[in-house]
């Protein structure tokens, strides 16, 4: 993954770029995210302790499976991008915004409020939809909407469900217990928000649609993020024990084939 930092960030234009080609992968497969789901899965893949390229993890992701773009992959239910261009788009988008997020959650800030700090591209949907003429919330109806960032814990526990290899706990009871509380945090984010709603994030003068007790959640997940990214650099990889190649007994015919004993050949 290109991480470098001279790519400049992703402007407006450039999430609307991606929502239109995510929109029209879906038009081709339904089961294709919102980019929310995709930021979460993102900053997963920063914390996870193998660096996961692309053309793992994007199949999974997107629904692509084998498919090469502007071909239809052989199984009906992947997805594929229009065309090579559309891929590349979508590719270099992607990286710009790792390369931003990877920035951010190495930086030192002492506040989620610092502009360095890492702020997940989310939506206030309840907000948002709140805020709509009475008849546009009418056309939704009763539709269940989204919680404030449970889009993104949601992409992001999808990357952990799907590489647990790469997200076993460690053996050390104390990191494995640092991992498991941080992990806990995005996992309750992945919940609904029941609690009274006091603010909305979609614009300031907007009708409440998210808690306090929402808030606080969600700046602990941000933390969450931040600790998980460095205890899994710090572990690095993980590595397979060496195995030791099992020697013959003494009385047993020699591994090189001679005829003789190991005891009378190699285990003289």
């Amino acid at each position: 993954m290109n991480t470098d930092t001279a790519l400049p960030p992703l402007g407006n234009e450039d999430f609307d770029a991606l929502d239109e080609i995510l929109d029209d992968l879906r038009s081709r497969g339904e089961d294709v995210p919102q980019w929310e789901f995709c930021e979460g899965a993102m900053a997963a893949l920063l914390c996870t302790r193998r660096m996961v390229p692309p053309d793992e993890f994007f199949p999974l992701l997107l629904g692509t499976g084998d498919s090469q773009p502007g071909q239809p992959s052989e199984d009906a239910e992947d997805t594929s991008f229009k065309d090579a261009a559309q891929y590349d788009r979508f590719l270099t988008l992607w990286t710009r915004r790792w390369t931003e997020v990877a920035s951010a959650l190495g930086a030192e800030v002492e506040t989620l409020e610092d502009e360095d700090s890492y702020h997940p591209e989310i939506m206030d949907v309840r907000g948002a939809v709140a805020g709509l003429p009475e008849a546009e919330r009418a056309e939704i109806g009763d539709q269940e909407l989204p919680a404030f960032g449970q889009v993104w814990a949601l992409g992001f526990m999808f990357i952990v469900e799907n590489w647990p290899e790469d997200w076993a706990m460690p053996r050390d009871k104390e990191v494995a217990s640092m991992i498991d509380e941080a992990l806990q945090a995005i996992v309750e984010l992945t919940e609904d928000d029941t609690g009274k709603p006091t603010v909305c994030m979609h614009s300031e003068d907007g009708p409440p649609s998210v808690s306090d007790e929402r808030l606080n959640g969600f700046g602990a997940a941000i933390w969450a993020v931040y600790d998980l990214r460095q205890i899994w650099q710090s572990l690095g990889p993980r590595t397979e024990p060496a195995r030791k190649t099992e020697e013959p007994g003494r009385n047993d015919p020699c591994w090189c084939g001679s005829g003789k004993k190991f005891k009378k050949c190699h285990g003289a």
